[in-house]
């Protein structure tokens, strides 16, 4: 493999001043990728602010800095065009940028489960949508060959939106729907050839350190996932952006240290007609397919990898 396998690529990555964004973004820098990190440098309740975090980064990785939240519309326009205005296109696009703000479904205030979809789930949308008019442009103009392989999309998921956790309606459902952007996004640009791929992260991140276990098992987790490095994650991502995956889409990936896990997307998992026996014996003769109450904690309970 070239010793800058991304080499002429321009990459966007958001909440990529700190923790796993941070890992991406030098990654990709490392990987001879220009870097726009668009980071505001805010605490993982999305409050408060750093602009020196992006800047200096940008700094050291030979990027730019875009230092303000993406999550409107018209922000998400200006980091696009800032992109292309200085590196000459935008060809890699790393959703990472999230909020928590925690409590449950009987307590959290509608305002917080607001701003959590709205920086973690619109931003998203807002950035992939004006990137991908880009990306469609650019393959037009045969911008690193014919076919364009260059356009490349990677949305950063959760474990917690495939199984849910205690008190994270928001986090949750921000990080389910970008699943579903996911597949829809990979379907919409199939034929421009641009992918899009969502990775659900297992790592020490500022999210993971916000835990607060439940139980021992939670705690066992907690204590496990702390020792995993950011850097795997971004190994994933890199690849990703890479020639090599290009036929790689539309896909649910985890990543613990080593482990590489492909995510089954929600499909029918049995089938029963009513009958006689009405809606109860339907619904008993589906259940061995019902989903189980256990969180992603207990799920990924396991030593991971390293």
């Amino acid at each position: 493999m070239s010793a800058a396998p991304l080499a002429g690529r321009v990459a966007l990555v958001t909440g990529g001043a700190q923790g796993i964004g941070r890992a991406i973004a030098e990654r990709l820098a490392a990987d001879g990728a220009k870097v726009l990190i668009a980071d505001p440098g805010v605490g993982i309740d999305g409050r408060g602010g750093d602009a020196a975090l992006a800047t200096s980064l940008a700094g050291a990785i030979g990027g730019a800095a875009f230092p303000r939240s993406i999550a409107s519309p018209g922000a998400a326009e200006e980091a696009v065009a800032l992109a292309v205005e200085r590196f000459g296109g935008i060809d890699i696009l790393v959703n990472n940028a999230a909020i928590l703000r925690d409590g449950f479904v009987f307590k959290l205030e509608p305002a917080d489960f607001e701003d959590v979809l709205r920086v973690n789930l619109s931003a998203a949308f807002y950035l992939t949508r004006a990137a991908s008019g880009v990306m469609r442009e650019q393959a037009k103009a045969e911008r690193g060959g014919a076919p364009y392989g260059w356009g490349r999309i990677v949305n950063i998921t959760s474990t917690a939106g495939l199984y849910g956790n205690f008190g994270q309606a928001a986090y949750a459902s921000a990080k389910a729907g970008l699943i579903g952007l996911t597949r829809v996004t990979a379907m919409d640009l199939a034929r421009t050839h641009v992918t899009c791929n969502a990775v659900a992260p297992f790592a020490a991140t500022r999210v993971t350190e916000s835990i607060k276990p439940q139980n021992d098992g939670q705690a066992s987790y907690k204590a496990r996932a702390l020792k995993v490095p950011a850097s795997a994650v971004a190994d994933l991502v890199a690849y990703l952006s890479m020639p090599a995956a290009q036929s790689v889409t539309g896909q649910v990936l985890g990543v613990r240290g080593r482990e590489i896990l492909a995510f089954a997307q929600a499909r029918p998992g049995k089938r029963a007609i009513v009958g006689a026996g009405g809606m109860a014996a339907a619904l008993e003769e589906i259940k061995p397919a019902f989903a189980d109450l256990g969180t992603d904690l207990e799920a990924f309970n396991t030593d991971p990898v390293i």
